[in-house]
């Protein structure tokens, strides 16, 4: 099956996410409620409380199972939950926290657009009490941030690197090396320079992946290597898409040159890389074909049918449902005048200090582990793999 079938399942994957977004309203409805006990964050709960949960995007399926995994588990817990996305704006994400504040939310979770842009809200709930709560994405340049929930991004970098040097043959899955010398030409992608998490994924692929260059074993024929040059603002797939052209003609059409594999931290971007290879780069449909190798993160319904389907060759799993948890924990234990438990409290320093961190453990997804990882768990279906839908 050709690499173009897949891009309306894609495609419908993706008008599905957009209508998500459209619909308005839906969890965000509550943020009215009045809370049926609550401290400001000052002293016990004994029950109940409205807790704000601020998420960035409708536009990724991770983001609004994110939300929903939250706020289920914190009405679980007896918590009303005003539940908002920000559709990637950051004045719109500034207003909705503003109004859970204003709303009289007893603590925040935030998993923010830009970590920098939230110091005035941060401070507002500070002043109030409130307890803050960064969820998988850092919180940058501010006091103002309580704890941080994620999981271990420079190991998820490390996870990325390795899939990709597995992919080229260079390395068992287990880790070791296999002595292939190459040589093998990639490319690099990064995320977005403005989420904290975009470095630990990209210092953690490349800690694994210098040391190849190093040797000459792996070249970038684009010569774009360092962060700047390669991050993706906003995790657009569009974006994403319009490099990987403007790389392949630059440096691989009617070169003779072949590309041999990309390093992608996040599936959408996978996914926009994988069009550019095909229909500008001119690369057959499937790996065993001739696809160059591409990473990814977050085992997105579209990426995993693409994986089993032999065409992106692996992505990285956070289970956000362990994640989600984590973070409720962490809400109820402010809310009843307890610390939350954190396993990291020397790596996450924001530029005004180190935030006390719980984090949480990935796995890499190939093809021969999807059924182990992913069904066997409950994430997906059977179902939902074979149609590339959720």
């Amino acid at each position: 099956m050709k690499f173009s079938k897949f891009l309306a399942a894609g495609a419908a994957t993706a008008m599905a996410l957009t209508l998500a977004a459209c619909g308005g309203g839906g969890a965000g409805d509550d943020s009215g409620s009045d809370s049926t006990a609550g401290t400001g964050g000052d002293g016990a709960m004994t029950e109940g409380g409205l807790i704000g949960v601020a998420m960035p995007t409708e536009t990724s399926e991770r983001w609004i199972a994110d939300g929903d995994a939250v706020k289920s588990g914190l009405e679980a817990e007896g918590f009303e939950v005003d539940l908002q996305f920000a559709a990637d704006d950051i004045p719109t994400q500034q207003q909705q926290i503003d109004n859970m504040i204003t709303n009289g939310v007893d603590a925040l979770i935030v998993a923010s657009i830009d970590g920098t842009t939230l110091s005035g809200q941060l401070q507002a709930a500070a002043e109030a009490g409130i307890p803050i709560i960064a969820y998988d994405r850092l919180i940058n340049e501010t006091e103002n941030v309580d704890f941080y929930v994620s999981f271990d991004n420079f190991q998820v970098g490390v996870q990325q690197g390795t899939s990709l040097l597995v992919g080229l043959g260079l390395l068992n899955e287990d880790g070791t090396e296999t002595g292939d010398e190459g040589p093998y030409n990639i490319e690099l992608f990064a995320g977005s320079p403005d989420d904290n998490n975009a470095g630990f994924f990209f210092n953690g692929a490349m800690s694994v992946i210098q040391p190849f260059i190093d040797e000459g074993v792996l070249t970038v024929p684009s010569g774009q290597t360092d962060f700047d040059t390669v991050a993706t603002l906003r995790w657009l797939q569009e974006t994403a898409q319009k490099r990987m052209e403007d790389i392949l003609t630059a440096n691989y059409v009617g070169t003779g040159t072949e590309l041999h594999g990309v390093l992608s931290p996040y599936d959408g971007l996978s996914r926009g890389i994988l069009n550019a290879l095909e229909f500008t780069g001119g690369y057959p449909g499937t790996i065993a074909e001739g696809m160059p190798i591409v990473t990814g993160q977050d085992a997105e319904i579209a990426s995993v049918k693409l994986i089993a389907d032999d065409v992106q060759f692996a992505t990285i799993f956070k289970d956000t449902r362990k994640l989600a948890d984590q973070a409720v924990v962490a809400a109820t234990s402010y809310l009843n005048g307890e610390e939350p438990e954190a396993n990291n409290t020397t790596d996450y320093d924001n530029g005004v200090k180190v935030v006390p961190s719980y984090l949480l453990e990935s796995d890499i997804v190939y093809a021969g582990n999807i059924q182990e990882l992913l069904v066997d768990s409950g994430y997906w279906t059977e179902e939902q793999i074979e149609s590339g839908v959720a």
